[in-house]
């Protein structure tokens, strides 16, 4: 185990949050190599330089009896520190066969297990090299217009190809302009900003005024610096502004050159089409998709969410994305009757899904019919190491073997995800706990973690 778990760990580090809703650090590289067919160790590295830790899963292992699992069910179903509300199913990954559930088609509060639907669908919309570029255009007489393409992790300065934020930087836009600038003899400019990517309200109806002002949340925009953080750390303010904040820093970059920049940026009221004078380009999506489900970063699932949503031609806004993502989930067969999306990320006040719909979303990341859908596999929190599980399932069977989607809110504890048992069968598993009350998370997470770590210690073949 001490190997599997130096594999994994790979100098990653990630500062865990304390309810499941703010961003964090993301250094565990993801996935380069094609799909490899089904089963594979979910404990083994997404680091394709490393040796690999664990074998592919013998298909031949036994699966564990129904009955023995559905007793394991009903243990945490009616564990008190979860409430009397508790969604459980599990099933079979190689076979999709349901050993074990109590209520499965009962929707419940899902908090931020929601956004397995934003990751399965941006993947199998847009496929894993796709990016989001942000564009310098030529406006009309001296004016320069940056035009927001759906990045809101943007570098200040200079962009990191090693970084998911900051993998695109605005010094790197602001020198292609400046070099087109010198070419045509212009060194004078007028800044404006086209954000005009995404409509409706930049802030959902059930988010509350703490949401922003705890920084779990920032205003959804189609671009922005570093998640529109106002300052360093996990728990940051948000700017109010961030598309116009990142049009400030650009025009702060071409000054920096040797621009002239006259007046401060203002907003157009069409979308640019004028000549390309620069782009830069976010990380893949398979990376930005990883990103937002091992730190449970909210305001990037809703920016995915909505960049879904124009590719189906609907409303870039949140009824919008909440459409595109389930209706996506949809065409790849996943029944989503009783669920109901009031946001992408999970974090309003309104969402419900059944434990079964998540269930059926595992069922396609696991199905070696879909490779596409392998980075959510793989992007999701490493039991005991990264994202938002690295300071659970730190001791114990379940550590580096656990992959699943965290989701936490006041009076809700819910985890979703893969375990691979004592017999080296792959299992997948839902909970879910809206009930739990005015307790924190501490006890209902070591509620849920008992029971996946007893699916994982199970030798229970009949």
């Amino acid at each position: 185990m001490s190997a599997l778990v130096v594999a994994l760990v790979g100098g990653a580090y990630v500062t865990a949050d304390a309810y499941d809703l703010v961003p964090g650090f993301v250094t565990l590289a993801p996935e380069a190599a094609p799909a490899a067919p089904f089963p594979e160790a979910p404990g083994a590295s997404t680091d394709p330089t490393a040796a690999q830790v664990l074998a592919d899963l013998d298909p031949a292992a036994p699966v564990p009896a129904a009955s023995a699992v559905q007793a394991l069910v009903q243990g945490v179903a009616t564990d008190a520190r979860l409430g009397p509300a508790v969604g459980v199913v599990v099933a079979d990954a190689l076979t999709g066969e349901v050993l074990g559930g109590n209520a499965p088609d009962q929707a419940r509060t899902p908090a931020s297990t929601a956004k397995l639907v934003t990751g399965v669908a941006a993947m199998a919309r847009f496929g894993k090299d796709a990016t989001f570029d942000t564009t310098a255009r030529q406006g009309s007489g001296d004016e320069v217009v940056l035009v927001g393409g759906g990045d809101m992790m943007l570098a200040a300065g200079a962009g990191d190809p090693d970084a998911v934020n900051g993998r695109a930087g605005l010094a790197d836009l602001a020198a292609q302009v400046a070099t087109q600038l010198r070419l045509s003899g212009r060194e004078t400019v007028t800044v404006r900003l086209d954000d005009t990517l995404f409509t409706g309200p930049a802030t959902a109806p059930g988010w509350s005024p703490s949401d922003l002002s705890n920084g779990f949340v920032a205003p959804v925009a189609p671009l922005a610096v570093d998640v529109a953080k106002m300052s360093a750390g996990e728990y940051p303010p948000r700017y109010a502004d961030p598309a116009m904040h990142a049009a400030q820093q650009f025009a702060a970059r071409l000054t920096e050159l040797g621009i002239t920049v006259t007046g401060s940026p203002t907003r157009v009221s069409e979308p640019a089409t004028g000549d390309v004078m620069g782009v830069v380009s976010s990380a893949p999506v398979s990376e930005v998709t990883q990103y937002f489900l091992d730190t449970s970063d909210n305001t990037i699932t809703e920016v995915v969410a909505r960049m879904v949503a124009r590719d189906l031609g609907l409303p870039a806004s949140f009824e919008g994305a909440t459409q595109a993502v389930l209706r996506t989930a949809q065409t790849l067969g996943v029944d989503t009757a009783g669920t109901t999306l009031a946001d992408a990320s999970g974090l309003a006040d309104g969402s419900a899904i059944p434990p079964d719909v998540l269930l059926g979303l595992l069922r396609l990341v696991v199905d070696p019919a879909h490779p596409e859908l392998r980075e959510i596999g793989t992007g999701m929190p490493v039991a005991g190491l990264t994202g938002t599980l690295s300071d659970r399932f730190t001791s114990g069977a379940g550590t580096g073997l656990v992959r699943a989607k965290t989701g936490s809110l006041a009076g809700v504890t819910s985890l979703a995800g893969t375990v691979l048992d004592a017999d080296g069968r792959l299992l997948l598993f839902v909970v879910m706990a809206d009930q739990t009350g005015a307790v924190g998370q501490w006890n209902p997470r070591a509620a849920i973690d008992s029971f996946v770590t007893d699916l994982a210690t199970c030798g229970c073949a009949a």
